[in-house]
């Protein structure tokens, strides 16, 4: 409660009952925001991108490669690998990624970034506590390794092609840290979703995720005044991240 001072009005649950009404850790875990609490940025707008996640801004990357290798001190996205060889990674050859954390006490459901189509989903299996050697020992876990979890841990894929043209096909990447592995995709290929509706959850444990650009896609971003890195603050989910550009407005 200290750390969560105003969690009666931000969340869904009933103060009167034992456990505020939450019958499990999970369902505490995977709790609603009270309706009006995270309004979606711009919902007639599809030039803002909305953020998917309560999330804090980790890194912000130019031109992934399909395929790189890691070097001492670098982090370099590997498309490929964290597509898991999806065959759509080829549209993806010289991304934008924008990674994103999540701590233990943020809120861990996920919500779509734009509106769209679901064209694809997949749940891709993967490894506990791995870390890159060349960050040394991470006590906390691979939270100095973010980038490098993106090609090996747990990870959920959905694809969305927007209904704006000057987005099209997207990804969302949604990765557990540490030992979580528990992705929960909500939504189904073929479905219509608006920006802000739910896509999915993790649960159990802090997390990290991605959104993946196509190199077309003209972005920009707003991070609410932080510099990406491990000592950010959460931008509220639904908040406005992005804004995309179009052709016309050179």
């Amino acid at each position: 409660m200290a750390a969560m001072p105003t969690f009666v009005e931000d969340f869904v649950c009933d103060p009167s009952q034992p456990h505020y009404g939450f019958v499990s850790w999970d369902d505490f875990f995977t709790r609603r925001f009270r309706e009006g609490r995270r309004p979606v940025a711009a919902p007639d707008d599809d030039r803002v991108i909305a953020n998917a996640c309560e999330s804090a801004p980790y890194r912000l990357a130019y031109n992934a490669q399909m395929r790189d290798r890691f070097w001492i001190k670098d982090q370099p996205y590997s498309l490929y690998h964290m597509l898991a060889g999806d065959p759509l990674v080829e549209q993806f050859e010289g991304a934008t990624v924008y990674q994103a954390f999540l701590s233990a006490l943020s809120y861990h459901r996920w919500h779509s970034p734009v509106s769209g189509t679901i064209v694809k989903t997949q749940l891709v299996d993967g490894s506990y506590y791995a870390e890159t050697r060349a960050e040394g020992f991470d006590p906390a876990g691979p939270n100095e390794s973010q980038g490098y979890i993106t090609q090996v841990a747990a990870r959920a894929l959905i694809f969305i092609q927007a209904d704006n043209p000057d987005i099209g096909l997207m990804c969302c990447m949604f990765v557990g840290m540490s030992e979580v592995s528990s992705n929960e995709i909500t939504v189904r290929e073929g479905q219509h979703v608006a920006k802000g509706d739910q896509l999915g959850m993790f649960h159990f444990g802090g997390s990290t995720h991605c959104l993946i650009f196509r190199p077309q896609v003209r972005l920009a971003f707003d991070l609410h005044g932080q510099t990406p890195g491990l000592h950010s603050g959460n931008i509220p989910v639904r908040a406005r991240i992005a804004v995309v550009r179009s052709g016309a407005e050179d």
